[in-house]
C-alpha cells in the first residue's frame, strides 16, 4: 500500500512475528496452570491479540474492552471513556491486559485502576509498543514488544481516523 501519509517503517512484519512468538512463549511459561483471561483493548490491539493468543500454549480466555481518549484525533483528549465493558466478572481471575501502544500511560493507568478495583487474582499488561519519551506516569508493562520513537504510529491495528489498521507493519504517520 503506497500512500503519502505512510512514513518511515518503525517495525517490520518479520520483527512483529518474531517478538509476538517470544511474548507468547514467555506468557505461556508464566501462566502455566492458571488459565489467564486476556483482555483486548479495542480496536487497536485486535491484530496483536489475535496473533499473541495463537502463540500462547496454556489454556486462556479472551474478553474485550473499548476505551477512548483520542476520538478521531492524533492527540489524546485526556478524558477516558469506557465504550464497551467486559462481558464477565474478573474477580479472582489472572488478568492480562493486551494493549497496542502505551503513549502517555494515562489511559492505561485509568484502565488498570478500574480493573484492579474488580479484585482480580493478578493484573498485568502486555503492550506491543511503548513511547518512553511520552510517558507521563510511572507505568511499566510486564510484557513489552518494542520501544518506538515519539511519532504517531499506524499499522498492525493502530489507526488514524480508522485508517491504516490493516498495514502488516508499524509505520510513522507522515504529517
Amino acid at each position: 500500500m503506497r500512500d503519502p501519509k505512510i512514513g518511515e517503517i518503525l517495525v517490520q512484519p518479520d520483527q512483529l512475528q518474531r517478538r509476538v512468538r517470544e511474548l507468547g512463549e514467555q506468557i505461556s511459561a508464566d501462566y502455566e496452570g492458571r488459565n489467564p483471561l486476556l483482555i483486548g483493548v479495542l480496536k487497536g490491539a485486535i491484530f496483536f491479540l489475535s496473533d499473541l493468543m495463537r502463540e500462547i500454549t496454556c489454556p486462556c480466555e479472551v474478553d474485550f474492552m473499548a476505551i477512548s481518549s483520542y476520538g478521531s484525533s492524533t492527540a489524546s483528549s485526556g478524558v477516558v471513556r469506557i465504550l464497551k465493558d467486559l462481558d464477565a466478572p474478573i474477580e479472582g481471575r489472572h488478568v492480562l491486559v493486551v494493549e497496542d501502544i502505551i503513549d502517555s500511560g494515562l489511559t492505561l493507568q485509568y484502565l488498570m485502576r478500574n480493573l484492579g478495583a474488580r479484585r482480580p487474582a493478578s493484573l498485568e499488561v502486555c503492550a506491543l509498543l511503548t513511547k518512553p519519551e511520552r510517558r507521563a506516569v510511572d507505568l511499566t508493562p510486564r510484557y513489552l514488544g518494542f520501544e518506538i520513537p515519539d511519532r504517531f504510529a499506524i499499522g498492525y491495528g493502530l489507526d488514524v481516523a480508522e485508517r491504516y489498521r490493516n498495514l502488516p507493519y508499524v509505520a510513522a504517520l507522515q504529517e
